[in-house]
């Protein structure tokens, strides 16, 4: 009786201990990382309000700072989900999901405020019909294709190029790129979304997440390619699922760290027992030329510090340099660079 007392004592224990855990940790679902400058800046669906951010000098401790983007500066009111913010053309743009459409908002600054440009993004392509999960890669010839998710075969993948002002969806370009077909990619529900593409090389790896998100087997995928167009290759198993002790694991985004570490961000379940609200891990990976390696070495917890909350519009001067990738930077290597959206080249410093 006194072994299954203690036993009991010790498991409440480390519930307790879990939730409080939990507690600290950054709840953001859907979470992309921008590297702007010394800052990361950690963007995800959390708010019913619009889109919040985070910032950190390390990836382990994150400041709360408020509303990027305010639903009162978008024509939507509720579901603001999955953002991913860029610098380009000298402005940093946000591609996110509202009332099941898809927006772009732009501001002057990674922690706005961002106004919403225009009305639904996709609108001259599919016209009013339902779409989330935007995705915008840029390519090195200086085109953009965005990945999106549509509802034509469950949840599935298009993707369209994109006119040189980031924004327009091109005319013809329209083109499906994947949806439910291998046996772990159908565990609950017929579910791709959470698109995203990594260049390494020649090879365009193509990620994705798959399963319900309320399923444990919520996991990530990887396909790839010689173009970012056309019929994609997939692997026949996940990259990311159940990781960790963590389930329910994927709709990611991939960065570059300060050190040049490839890293994943991706949320998981609050615990094995309830999904929300949704907590946000950070881990390494390795590039390949058949697909991504995510690192067995322990997730980075990202934690909660706790100060005021900052004004969306207080931000210092953005310095004048941004690398092809839209990143702020100190050019330290000969290359490209931009500079007021225009693109300039370096000599060796």
């Amino acid at each position: 009786m006194l072994k299954k007392i203690l036993a009991i004592i010790c498991g409440l224990a480390a519930i307790n201990a879990a939730a409080q855990t939990a507690k600290s940790q950054v709840p953001l679902a859907d979470p992309y990382i921008l590297l702007d400058g010394d800052t990361y800046y950690a963007y995800g669906t959390n708010n019913a309000n619009g889109i919040e951010y985070w910032r950190s000098a390390d990836l382990r401790h994150w400041v709360y700072g408020g509303l990027a983007l305010s639903k009162n500066n978008t024509s939507e009111k509720q579901w603001f989900w999955a953002p991913e913010v860029y610098f380009k053309n000298g402005q940093y743009y946000m591609y996110f999901s509202a009332n099941e459409h898809l927006f772009v908002a732009t501001a002057s600054s990674p922690r706005g405020p961002f106004n919403q440009v225009g009305s639904y993004m996709m609108e001259p392509l599919i016209g009013n019909e339902k779409c989330i999960d935007s995705s915008v890669f840029f390519d090195d010839d200086g085109k953009a294709y965005c990945f999106f998710v549509r509802f034509t075969d469950g949840n599935c993948i298009w993707r369209c190029e994109l006119e040189d002002d980031y924004i327009t969806p091109r005319q013809g370009t329209l083109q499906h790129c994947t949806s439910v077909s291998l046996d772990w990619e159908n565990k609950l529900g017929r579910v791709c979304e959470g698109p995203f593409v990594v260049k390494n090389g020649r090879t365009y790896l193509f990620t994705y997440s798959a399963n319900d998100y309320r399923s444990h087997d919520y996991g990530v995928g990887c396909a790839r390619n010689s173009r970012p167009t056309g019929a994609w290759i997939k692997n026949s198993r996940p990259i990311l699922q159940r990781a960790q002790g963590l389930v329910g694991t994927g709709h990611h985004s991939f960065f570059t760290d300060k050190e040049g570490q490839l890293r994943i961000v991706f949320h998981a379940h609050n615990s094995t027992e309830a999904v929300a609200p949704r907590l946000m891990y950070i881990g390494s990976a390795e590039a390949t030329t058949t697909t991504i390696k995510i690192s067995d070495e322990p997730f980075i917890v990202p934690d909660k510090v706790t100060v005021g909350v900052e004004s969306p519009a207080a931000h210092a001067a953005i310095p004048f340099f941004y690398d092809l990738s839209g990143r702020r930077t100190t050019p330290i290597h000969a290359g490209l660079y931009v500079s007021d959206g225009r693109k300039i080249a370096l000599r060796q410093r």
